[in-house]
C-alpha cells in the first residue's frame, strides 16, 4: 500500500510517501515540500499548494493520504485558520483524484512511533529515520512530519492499546546519533 503524509503549512507544506510491504516493512518513496512566498496574495498560495500536491499524486499514485487533525484549542486562531485552507486543497486534490483522506491529532501519530501523545519532536524523527531506515531525518521537518503521518496511518495498532511493532523508548544511541546531525 502507498501512503502520502501530508503537513500542511500555507508556507511550506511538507508531504511524504511511503509503501507499505508484505512483510510490514515500510520503504520510503519520495518527500518533498510545497513552498510559497508570503508575499503573494492567499488565493496564489493556496493554488500552488494545490497544484503541488496535486501534482505529487499524479504522480505516485497514493492509495491513501493523511493530514494532521486541525486542534481546536489554538492560542493563535489565525494560524488554524491558515492551516485550516491548506487542509481545504489537499483535500480538495485527493478528491479530484478519488484518494480517501484520514485525519489523526498529533498526539496520536506520536503514540503509534514512540509510544506517548506528548514526544518531542526529535523523538518523532528518531522514529521516522528508525522506521525508513535513514541515517538523519529529513529536511525540513514539514517532511519529517509528513512522514511521520504517513507511518502513523501504516501503523497496524496505532488506535489500539495492544502490543506494538515499534518500540516505546528510542535507544540512548540513535538519539545522541540524532542530535550529532546538523
Amino acid at each position: 500500500m502507498r501512503i502520502m503524509g501530508v503537513d500542511p503549512g500555507l508556507h511550506r507544506t511538507g508531504y511524504g510517501l511511503i509503501d507499505q510491504l508484505d512483510n510490514k516493512q515500510y520503504r520510503l518513496v519520495e518527500g518533498g515540500i510545497v513552498q510559497t512566498e508570503a508575499d503573494q496574495l492567499l488565493e496564489r498560495r493556496l493554488a500552488a499548494i494545490f497544484d503541488g500536491i496535486a501534482e505529487v499524486m499524479a504522480e505516485f499514485q497514493p492509495e491513501v493520504v493523511v493530514v494532521e487533525k486541525v486542534y481546536s484549542k489554538y492560542q493563535h486562531p489565525h494560524t488554524a485558520i491558515m492551516m485550516g485552507h491548506a487542509r481545504g486543497v489537499i483535500y480538495l486534490a485527493a478528491a479530484q483524484h478519488t484518494i480517501p483522506v484520514h485525519a489523526y491529532p498529533a498526539s496520536q501519530v506520536k503514540k503509534a512511533l514512540v509510544g506517548h501523545g506528548r514526544a518531542g519532536k526529535h523523538q518523532v524523527a528518531a522514529m521516522v529515520c528508525k522506521t525508513l531506515g535513514l541515517s538523519e531525518p529529513p529536511t525540513p521537518d514539514d517532511v519529517t512530519d509528513a512522514l511521520a503521518l504517513a507511518i502513523c496511518h501504516a501503523h497496524p495498532l496505532r488506535t489500539l492499546g495492544g502490543p506494538r511493532k515499534l518500540p516505546a523508548v528510542i535507544p540512548a544511541a540513535l538519539a545522541r546519533e540524532w542530535r550529532a546531525a546538523p
